[in-house]
């Protein structure tokens, strides 16, 4: 599992940057988690949490 931190800077002006990045880290997931931390309203970081699963090994049989 691996865990991608991202601080996002927001100027007030009404910028976008963070859904970007949200649209980005979703895009790049195949499992996981993008979690949006905010504070005072403002989006203030993103934390990508990406699982890696491993298909189930096929039953062998033993044939005595």
């Amino acid at each position: 599992m691996s865990q991608i931190q991202q601080k996002v800077t927001a100027n007030g002006t009404g910028d976008l940057k963070w859904l970007e990045l949200v649209v980005q880290n979703v895009k790049s997931l195949r499992y996981g988690v993008v979690e949006i931390v905010v504070h005072d309203s403002r989006v203030i970081q993103i934390e990508k949490t990406e699982r890696v699963r491993l298909d189930k090994p096929e039953q062998r049989t033993e044939h005595v």
